[in-house]
């Protein structure tokens, strides 16, 4: 008798344990940081008819449209929920219906290039129907041109991009430059390696493999842009480099050591010698995208640790601003820089930025 009772009660105790963790795990998913103190760096919606402008739509999707030319980065907007659904292999497809409405919403009828920083599926998974939407040329890696004939874009619209080799859409002159992703908390559901032949979804999140890695240089005459898919990078690949504004993310950056996020930021934002840093990609991309989104919660990331870092190094240096964008709403982020640098743009657009 009394070894059955203790048959039962070694039965019982892992299930007790494993229900405490199951609870902690939960909690721990639903704390969110609290971001009202970042609030104060929070831009402004840029007036009606202001031109250039940038759209944050969320993790690392932009748009960037000055009047004439529209780009977009990425270009994620399934947001598909369920991150421990996700994690354990669950099948995720594009959105078709929250696609159209996130472009409607954006006043985004046309682009001239939609540009995939690398292919995980929070980049490249709806990039295709983007692109199919808004006859935008679709430009990536080896890898994302793969996601994208799985969803049969045609091969007219998918262009593999030649790193360092710039390309031209309207004012803008873009370049691809090799960068390095950085270390995930996300596991399996984000990994190396390339998408080797089209992949058709629904698909899990695995099977988009982050494939090449670049950094993205803008070059417009109102000023040069860095986007940072990535909190990663390659050393020394943006020297020789310049941009006014560095958008640059910071997902995970939260749980690197001190000395490595010190590195990223000056293999980033110092080497390209930018006056105004953006973060992005600090946003819970499993849920809809609300103005002030919530941050990735503490279970997967550390938002604030990556915050009070760029407030530091932006308050040791007068010559460097922080600010963050509001989702959705058109920022006028080249008025930040200086008047010398408004003045051309205004020359180059034809009126007052």
């Amino acid at each position: 008798m009394k070894s059955i009772r203790w048959t039962g009660y070694l039965f019982v105790f892992p299930l007790v344990c494993g229900i405490i963790a199951a609870g902690w795990i939960v909690l721990r998913r639903y704390s969110y940081p609290d971001l009202t103190a970042y609030q104060r760096y929070v831009l402004p919606e840029a007036p009606p008819g202001t031109f250039p402008i940038v759209r944050w739509l969320g993790a690392t999707t932009l748009l960037l449209d000055d009047g004439d030319t529209a780009l977009m980065t990425d270009g994620f907007f399934s947001r598909p929920h369920g991150p421990l659904r996700i994690l354990l292999g669950a099948k995720i497809t594009p959105d078709r219906g929250r696609i159209a409405r996130s472009l409607e919403k954006a006043n985004v009828e046309h682009l001239a290039a939609v540009i995939v920083l690398h292919s995980h599926y929070d980049h490249a998974m709806d990039a295709p129907e983007v692109a199919r939407l808004t006859g935008a040329k679709l430009v990536g890696s080896p890898s994302t041109a793969n996601i994208a004939r799985g969803w049969r874009l045609p091969a007219a619209q998918i262009a593999v991009a030649e790193p360092l080799r710039p390309m031209r859409f309207g004012r803008f002159r873009v370049t691809l430059i090799p960068s390095r992703h950085a270390a995930t908390t996300l596991g399996r559901a984000m990994v190396a390696g390339r998408v080797e032949k089209p992949l058709v979804p629904p698909a899990p999140a695995v099977a988009y493999r982050s494939g090449r890695t670049y950094s993205l240089l803008i070059e417009h005459p109102c000023g040069n842009l860095l986007v940072q898919g990535s909190a990663g990078y390659l050393p020394g690949a943006l020297e020789g480099r310049y941009a006014d504004i560095a958008i640059i993310s910071i997902g995970a950056l939260g749980l690197d050591s001190e000395r490595t996020r010190r590195a990223y930021y000056e293999e980033t934002v110092t080497a390209v010698g930018a006056q105004v840093v953006v973060p992005v990609h600090w946003d819970d991309f499993t849920l809809p995208l609300a103005p002030l989104p919530k941050p990735q919660p503490r279970l997967f990331d550390d938002v604030e640790a990556a915050l009070d870092f760029l407030v530091k190094q932006t308050e040791k240096d007068p010559r460097v601003a922080l600010n963050l964008m509001p989702a959705g709403p058109p920022v006028a982020l080249f008025a930040r820089l200086s008047d010398e640098k408004r003045q051309l743009c205004a020359q180059a657009l034809g009126g007052a930025l």
